[in-house]
């Protein structure tokens, strides 16, 4: 899942955020740090699927936006694409520093999601430098909203790692700046680039629940049985937040949803 900013844009707006604002998913967290909850061999097992799909998810967003840079308009733009690929690239080292000391194999933990992120990017490839944007500012942060709500039911270590790889990235501004200022500019963008943020939408949420589907850790996480997961009610209304927060980052586009 696409994990799962790039340039996170959403990060840097909290309020965005499901489960920052408070109406995220309620219910305990698994209990104490990552030496005790791991002790159970399931939640491990699914705490190195959750890990290795983020580090993933975060290389590639890396790898992206340094080729979305080379259909900035100007120097300025193409130097903040390329600030916000240095940040992705520092997320991810932390990522795979922590899976290399949890005795988890940083590659080999990545390796499950190559295939259904490689099809997810080929599916939502941008055409322009404005569906770059929008691709960065929306369809990355629905996955940057999946993996918080997962958060909050973790181990206080796993817990603090992905809410600070999730943290903002201050790029927000960037992104909704040049999208209503080429809206501004010419109305007719704006049709154009709703019906693009929908179609990241889909996209990525069918690639979340695909990638849940196909790993027995990860749904046995989220449907109950280890560390007190989601009930199937609850990922409903999870998915109803993410939607939810999504329109409102239409909103602050100047795109209707």
């Amino acid at each position: 899942m696409e994990t799962p900013a790039k340039p996170a844009a959403d990060r840097s707006e909290p309020a965005d955020s499901p489960a920052d604002r408070g109406d995220g998913p309620t219910g305990s967290t698994a209990a104490g740090d990552w030496a005790t909850a791991s002790a159970d061999p399931r939640y491990r097992d699914a705490i190195v699927d959750l890990l290795g799909a983020l580090a993933h998810s975060e290389l590639v967003a890396f790898e992206r936006l340094a080729e979305d840079a080379r259909m900035a308009p100007g120097l300025a733009d193409k130097a903040a694409l390329a600030r916000m690929a240095a940040a992705e690239f520092r997320h991810f080292e932390m990522l795979r520093d922590r899976l290399s000391g949890i005795d988890a194999d940083p590659f080999a933990s990545m390796e499950p999601f190559d295939a259904p992120l490689a099809e997810f990017h080929r599916l939502t490839a941008p055409s322009d430098w404005l569906e770059s944007l929008i691709k960065a500012y929306v369809g990355d942060s629905i996955a940057a909203d999946f993996y918080r709500e997962i958060a909050h039911r973790l181990d206080s270590d796993t817990r603090g790692l992905m809410l600070e790889v999730l943290d903002e990235t201050g790029h927000a501004a960037f992104v909704v700046d040049r999208v209503r200022a080429a809206i501004e500019a010419d109305p007719r963008v704006g049709g154009r680039l709703a019906l693009w943020a929908r179609r990241l939408m889909g996209e990525a949420l069918a690639q979340a629940q695909r990638v849940v589907a196909e790993r027995d850790a990860l749904s046995t996480m989220l449907v109950g049985g280890v560390a007190d997961g989601f009930d199937l009610a609850e990922i409903g209304r999870m998915f109803s937040r993410i939607t939810e927060a999504h329109t409102r980052r239409m909103t602050a586009l100047g795109l209707a949803s």
